[in-house]
């Protein structure tokens, strides 16, 4: 990041915006007053902020994360701090979302990852939707474009819950839509994000030898934070897994809950004992597949109703291994079909009717040759 070299109140606007902050939680931030940061902008190049405040916003651009570093130098470059609604590319256009519009797009963002989390599908597709359409591309400046990146990622990840993953209104298309836009914002690591979920949907259609590939590579992509090359770690692993490699898929699978441990990540790391008792069922390993699950459950209990169905689903599946244990696993995978239909997780509910009807062969096959 080129540090600036004189402040104005240009920059002054164009740091805050960078950083998605309100007047008043910006004048906060700085530790300056409200009245300050208005006068700033108000005046715009023809005032400059005292030798001590410049000291206050050089540190605080050297402390904003890359993306909204990236975020000031695009608002500079395309003088959107000059017109406060400028396209992207910098034709005035009066259509552009006003700046606390912005914020409300942020905050609904932030809503719609609640919702998300609960698996409340409508609720968080609605929060996205609105902005989408109510504003197209051509509409957007630097922010807006941002915003909208984002949001097209969102809806990508609440139609990957879904099971909606092909066709014109999938989530792939969701996410090229992203992919296309933080591209050209310039905005790598967001963009490398996009990249590993493009991936997992490819591995969720079966094409797993191409996807363990490709998850390789992200693993050690440096435009990734180490959580994200952690999952993608993980999902060397579970491609590994699928395609019956179950050894080296431990292996996998065990760098990435090391990894995990130290980014001190609970919920990734309860993720990954859960695949390693998968892989070690895989293996033939019923033990330790149990010892796993069991490890999984109690050291980072499932709080979101994925989360039971993933977890619920993956122990029915070693519990179905031993036929002392067969119709435990029965019942644990009815419960995990009733919460994948009621909350219309249709990828987990297919999975779901895999086990079981895996599970109904297998004794078919046992019961002729008895």
């Amino acid at each position: 990041m080129t540090p600036v070299r004189h402040w104005s109140g240009n920059e002054t606007r164009a740091l805050r915006q960078a950083q998605r902050m309100s007047v008043r939680i910006f004048a906060e931030y700085l530790g300056v007053a409200v009245r300050t940061v208005t006068k700033w902008e108000s005046l715009g190049a023809t005032t400059s902020p005292r030798p001590d405040s410049q000291a206050i916003l050089d540190t605080a651009l050297a402390r904003a994360d890359a993306d909204a570093q990236r975020r000031f130098e695009l608002l500079l470059a395309s003088g959107d701090v000059h017109v406060g609604r400028t396209r992207y590319r910098g034709t005035p256009n009066p259509g552009t979302p006003r700046e606390w519009q912005y914020e409300t797009w942020t905050d609904d963002l932030d809503r719609a990852l609640f919702s998300l989390a609960k698996q409340d599908f409508a609720r968080s597709a609605s929060l996205v939707d609105r902005w989408l359409r109510r504003f197209g591309a051509q509409d957007l400046d630097g922010n807006g474009l941002y915003l909208r990146a984002r949001s097209l990622a969102l809806l990508g990840d609440i139609r990957v819950d879904q099971g909606n993953i092909h066709g014109p209104h999938s989530a792939r298309t969701s996410y090229c839509g992203a992919l296309r836009w933080f591209r050209e914002l310039g905005i790598p690591r967001r963009a490398a994000q996009v990249e590993l979920s493009l991936v997992v949907i490819d591995e969720m259609l079966g094409h797993v030898e191409s996807a363990a590939k490709r998850y390789t590579a992200l693993a050690a992509d440096d435009r990734l934070c180490g959580r994200d090359r952690a999952r993608a770690t993980l999902w060397v692993g579970t491609a590994l897994a699928k395609h019956g490699d179950h050894e080296r898929a431990i292996v996998a699978m065990g760098e990435a809950s090391k990894c995990f441990d130290e980014l001190d990540e609970p919920v990734d790391w309860a993720a990954a004992q859960q695949k390693l008792a998968l892989a070690h069922r895989g293996a033939g390993r019923l033990s330790d597949a149990l010892r796993y699950v069991e490890v999984a459950r109690s050291n980072c209990p499932p709080e979101t109703p994925m989360q039971r169905v993933r977890m619920g689903t993956a122990h029915a599946h070693i519990l179905l291994s031993d036929q002392a244990t067969a119709e435990n696993g029965l019942q644990m995978l009815d419960e995990a079909a009733r919460e994948s239909q009621l909350f219309g997780m249709a990828h987990r509910l297919a999975s779901n009717m895999a086990i079981r009807q895996g599970f109904e062969r297998a004794r078919q096959r046992g019961r002729g040759r008895s």
